[in-house]
Parts: C-alpha cells; sequence; structure tokens
C-alpha cells in the first residue's frame, strides 16, 4: 500500500494544492496527516485527493468543529494519539507531538508526527517505525517536504515539495474544475433517441 504523509501546513494553501497534486500523482491509496492543518479553509483543497485521508488536530488548530465538519467529507480526524488500521492491516498512531506517545499503550506498527517541522524517520528497540515528514508550509525552515510510505516493505522516502512553478489562483482553478465537472455532467445527460416515431 502507498501512503502520502504530510504534517504543519499552518494555512499555506498553495503547498497544500502542491501536495495534492503530488499525492495524486503517485496514486497513492491514502493520506495521513499529522496536525496543524490550522485553518477550516484549508480544507477545501484537500476534497481533490484522489484517496481518503486520516489524521490527527495539531496544537494550533483554530477551529476543531469545523475541521471536523470538513474533515466528514474527505475523510477523518480525530485527537491524538489517533490509531487507525489501514487497508493490509498496517496498524498506524498519528500524533502531532512525539511526547503524545508517551501514555499510549495500544500496539501500533508505525507512528507519525510533526510539530518539529524537520523530517525524520527512525525505528525504535522494538523494531516499529516512527515518521516525521517535516512541514509542508515551508514557512519555519524554506524546505517543504513530504513523505511516502511503502507499508509492505517498510520504506521511506522524504520528498521535497516544488515550489518552483507558479499556481493559478485558488478562484482560477475553482472555476476551471467547476467548467470541468459541468462538462462531465452534461455528458452524461441522454440525448432523445429514435424510438421510431414518426413525425406528422
Amino acid at each position: 500500500m502507498k501512503v502520502g504523509i504530510f504534517a504543519d501546513t499552518h494555512d499555506h494553501l498553495d503547498n497544500i494544492r502542491r501536495v495534492v497534486k503530488m499525492f495524486n500523482d503517485l496514486n497513492v491509496d491514502c493520506v495521513l496527516f499529522a496536525g496543524d492543518l490550522v485553518s477550516t479553509f484549508a480544507v477545501p483543497p484537500l476534497r481533490q485527493l484522489n484517496c481518503k485521508i486520516f489524521g490527527c488536530f495539531g496544537d494550533n488548530e483554530g477551529n476543531k468543529t469545523g475541521l471536523l465538519g470538513g474533515f466528514r467529507v474527505i475523510g477523518e480526524i480525530q485527537d491524538a494519539p489517533a490509531l487507525y488500521t489501514l487497508e493490509g492491516g498496517t496498524r498506524v498512531v498519528i500524533v502531532h507531538m512525539q511526547s503524545q506517545l508517551s501514555d499510549f499503550h495500544e500496539e501500533f506498527d508505525i507512528a507519525i508526527y510533526g510539530h518539529t517541522h524537520r523530517p525524520h524517520v527512525k525505528r525504535d528497540e522494538q523494531g516499529r517505525l516512527f515518521i516525521n515528514p517535516g512541514e509542508t508550509s515551508g514557512w519555519t525552515f524554506n524546505q517543504p517536504t513530504v513523505a511516502l510510505l511503502n507499508t509492505e516493505s517498510e520504506e521511506v522516502e522524504i520528498l521535497p515539495i516544488d515550489m518552483s512553478s507558479p499556481l493559478p489562483s485558488w478562484e482560477e482553478d475553482r472555476r476551471t474544475r467547476a467548467a470541468t465537472s459541468s462538462k462531465r455532467v452534461s455528458s452524461l445527460v441522454d440525448t432523445p433517441r429514435d424510438r421510431g416515431e414518426t413525425k406528422e
């Protein structure tokens, strides 16, 4: 199973859109998020993901109720520690801060965390994998990254977010998607068929 992992977006809408495109281009099977989306207006770009997203709240979320509502359409978000069992049986726990695992005693195979804004991959003495994908925003270190996980091999890649290409404005992008969606719907509408009636 191919899993995209990101954290600490901190309202950087353009980089959220870039991450969504990255994960869609990589054909990931699901996406995991380790907190600090921050505002509810950061949710709409995530609706373009081609898969479900599962995550936890960070320590800077401005409106948890709004984020919960927004995530119902695209996946699920919980308070940390958030335990999810992925397709294939891999048990993943997602926290924002690694310290939130100190009192967590349920079994897991992989832990996802953020907060430090620095990517890091390690194994503990029990062989469990710990992954920090780094910061999506790039606000702190100007080196935005995400992680790509293969659950079968447990191989992890830290991938830089390419910020060199300009993005269309969110409004322009929204209008383009709306037009494409409208054309798709109109193409599905049945055209009148000749049923053998004769015209007088």
